[in-house]
């Protein structure tokens, strides 16, 4: 955080308008420019935008989604919740991503979406799934939340179709909390903005009116899930510095990858093969216990002695306990994802991380992996 993002909330408290109004309408109009996309729509997580996209799709009983287990257990949760079935794809083994051949043998007549995931930061290969979600008649909608300025080729994620942003604490660029989707379908954005906040057909703030239309009423029930501006404005902050984060982030990724080549008992993930920009959201070994001496909880617990924080994103969804419980739930073996679950450990990175930030943690790995 600095002045820019400072200055941005202090205009909004002295503004009087504090609730959703001016900047989460800047917010959306500048996310939708930098994707290139013809609609976007805050709300107060990524999470409840992947709520409003399946309710918008008509997701519901009966109904199948399929998505990684790889993933955060929001969407796992969400599908749930609205009694539709998850449906759970591997991933490659290298960048935790899902390729057409892991999807395409669990699409049956109950299908209905198939949510895949950019990971890490890293861009899907997306032409393939979307081929295979046209040719069955089915949703795709992409989790986006660790891709804002990612790119897959030349075409920045949430050019086409849909997506999900999330603008979390830890994400690239923050709202402090908050969410976007992005599409190119104006019908689906339009509902998607009435069911944020209530079903109505306006909301507190409209650029007409600057104050709810006395004509407004519920179109549909709806939920409270509407960005205050006071949140956006550090969005709108955060967005024009969103380049110079990813470069710092790449720098920072680059020397990870570089001085931890010959360390023995890690593996990064491999970055795609095909073209694009990855916006190193996360930096991701796997910890190979054979060959390092101990397991990834006994490394994360020995950089936590020394002062050096680290997570897992993620545990597969389906090896939560819930999940674990519900007999009949894996449609297929999911060896890759199950593998690099016991392994996955992020390190630190972040824009703020300075060179002897990172010397620490270089240091600490080659210390306990001697």
């Amino acid at each position: 955080m600095g002045e820019a993002e400072l200055a941005a909330v202090t205009e909004v408290l002295r503004s009087g308008w504090i609730t959703t109004g001016p900047r989460c309408a800047e917010l959306e109009e500048r996310t939708a420019e930098l994707c290139g996309a013809r609609a976007a729509v805050s709300m107060t997580s990524a999470t409840a935008g992947m709520h409003l996209a399946l309710l918008a799709h008509g997701i519901g009983p009966g109904d199948e989604v399929i998505t990684p287990s790889m993933t955060w257990v929001s969407t796992v949760n969400l599908i749930t919740l609205l009694g539709a079935t998850p449906v759970f794809a591997d991933v490659d083994r290298d960048d935790l991503m899902v390729r057409r051949e892991h999807v395409e043998p669990l699409v049956t007549e109950r299908t209905r979406m198939i949510v895949p995931v950019h990971y890490a930061g890293a861009g899907l290969e997306l032409a393939p799934l979307r081929e295979l979600a046209a040719e069955r008649g089915v949703a795709l909608v992409e989790d986006a939340a660790h891709a804002i300025g990612t790119r897959c080729g030349d075409a920045p994620v949430g050019a086409s179709g849909t997506a999900i942003f999330s603008l979390h604490p830890i994400k690239n660029v923050t709202s402090g909390e908050g969410g976007i989707v992005v599409t190119d379908d104006l019908e689906l954005a339009a509902r998607v903005k009435r069911l944020r906040f209530h079903g109505l057909g306006a909301d507190a703030y409209a650029r007409e009116t600057q104050g709810r239309a006395p004509q407004a009423e519920v179109q549909e029930p709806g939920f409270k899930y509407n960005l205050p501006d006071m949140n956006a404005a550090v969005g709108v902050a955060q967005l024009a510095r969103l380049d110079e984060f990813i470069e710092r982030r790449a720098a920072l990724a680059g020397t990870y990858l570089e001085r931890l080549a010959d360390l023995d008992g890690l593996a990064p993930l491999v970055p795609p093969s095909w073209p694009g920009r990855h916006a190193w959201h996360l930096f991701i070994v796997r910890v190979l216990p054979e060959r390092a001496g101990l397991d990834r909880d006994e490394l994360m617990a020995a950089l936590k002695e020394r002062g050096i924080g680290s997570g897992i994103h993620f545990r597969a969804a389906h090896l939560h306990r819930y999940y674990r419980e519900q007999e009949g739930l894996l449609r297929a073996p999911l060896p890759n994802t199950e593998w690099n679950s016991e392994r996955i450990l992020s390190l630190p990175l972040f824009p703020d991380m300075t060179a002897d930030d990172q010397e620490r943690v270089i240091g600490a790995l080659h210390e306990v992996l001697a």
